[in-house]
């Protein structure tokens, strides 16, 4: 009978709450607050002043993006008010009387980082600015943002609007969950309405493998920046609050995230295990991982592997069907679980006389798979 399969089970010894693994080398900066961590994992690289409370100026438009993606369709028309376009502060210069796409709005805010779209769209999410800012505080206790608050859907300085690298990080990491938002932020220009809109984040065009996410200032919340960059398997968010070299304190952070760690690969097609079957037209079944498993290691580190199978199975045999488990374990403890499935069938071999005796063993090899417990499932 075929078992339900299990996913991957990460037991990491990581978490966003965690002590980073200690690499002193290339974290050197000159923020207020910042942090690096891996979105697939939660570990924390580095982390400096992470739980400061601190303004976070445009940044702020990453959680009104990511609300608005959740409550809005693309395609709605936008009809700018008058209202909308009287905000101080960076603009897509948007004009009363003209109508917008929910889409081409979130290309000026996230693009150009337009407080006029920005109160566009809390207004048609929501009603209201205030309407809004409750949303962006619901969605933020969803996330386990538990040092932030929002006041505005722009980030311009107003008192009790507020968060923490850390925060900025889980809403970050979630933000680029989101497949559209994550196609905005990477976008380097656009053109709407007939206005070219180029994205303020110059890491887009200078650094290797960055992939957004926003820029941030104002007079008193100072400079403010979230990246994300990918190479390969590998992702990073970084986030520095107060920071007056944020450009280059980003490309160092992410450089030495780069060279001290990497998402490998350590279960995917291969290896292949093989489970003696009998009674079957074959002698062996292969077994395979039934999904890739990844860990976050050092590049030079090794990962031990360790298969958990039967030392033999009676015929037939599904393909498909769990036959055990992989766990792949790195240096520091950290290890991820994935089933290994036969790789083909075993069909029962017609010519074999099976005896009572066998018939008997075999029922009851059937019956302790099913209840026994040996192999776990999720």
């Amino acid at each position: 009978m075929k078992r339900t399969c299990f996913g991957l089970a990460c037991v990491l010894a990581f978490s966003l709450l965690c002590t980073p693994r200690a690499h002193a080398a290339g974290t050197d900066n000159a923020a207020r607050a910042a942090i690096v961590v891996h979105p697939e994992t939660g570990a924390v690289l580095y982390e400096k002043n992470a739980d400061e409370r601190l303004g976070i100026a445009s940044t702020t438009k990453i959680m009104t993006a990511l609300v608005v993606l959740e409550h809005c369709a693309l395609d709605e028309p936008v009809e700018i008010l008058p209202e909308y376009t009287a905000v101080e502060g960076s603009s897509m210069y948007l004009r009363a009387g003209e109508t917008y796409t929910v889409e081409e709005l979130l290309y000026g805010l996230m693009l150009v980082s337009g407080n006029d779209a920005a109160i566009a769209l809390a207004c048609h999410t929501a009603g209201s600015v205030e309407t809004f800012a409750d949303m962006m505080n619901d969605k933020a206790r969803a996330l386990g943002m538990t040092n932030s608050a929002f006041q505005n859907p722009n980030g311009l300085d107003a008192e009790g609007h507020y968060s923490t690298a850390r925060d900025m990080a889980k809403l970050a990491c979630a933000a680029m969950g989101n497949e559209t938002f994550r196609t905005i932020v990477s976008t380097k220009s656009t053109t709407v309405a007939g206005q070219t809109l180029v994205n303020h984040n110059r890491l887009l065009r200078s650094y290797d493998g960055a992939a957004g996410v926003k820029t941030g200032y104002t007079k008193t919340a100072g400079r403010t920046l979230v990246s994300c960059a990918q190479r390969g398997t590998t992702q990073f968010v970084c986030v520095t609050l107060s920071d007056p070299d944020d450009w280059n304190d980003h490309t160092h952070l992410l450089d030495w995230a780069f060279e001290n760690y990497e998402y490998r690969c350590v279960a995917g097609d291969t290896p292949v295990y093989a489970v003696p079957v009998l009674s079957a037209t074959v002698e062996l079944c292969a077994a395979v991982p039934e999904e890739p498993a990844y860990l976050l290691v050092h590049p030079d580190d090794p990962v031990a592997l360790k298969a958990e199978l039967p030392r033999f199975a009676f015929a037939p045999v599904e393909q498909g069907a769990q036959a055990g488990t992989l766990t792949a374990t790195g240096p520091d403890g950290q290890s991820v679980s994935v089933a290994l499935c036969y790789a083909e069938p075993a069909a029962l071999d017609p010519d074999v006389k099976i005896t009572p005796l066998a018939r008997l063993g075999r029922l009851w090899t059937h019956v302790c798979r099913y209840f026994s417990s040996y192999y776990p499932v999720s």
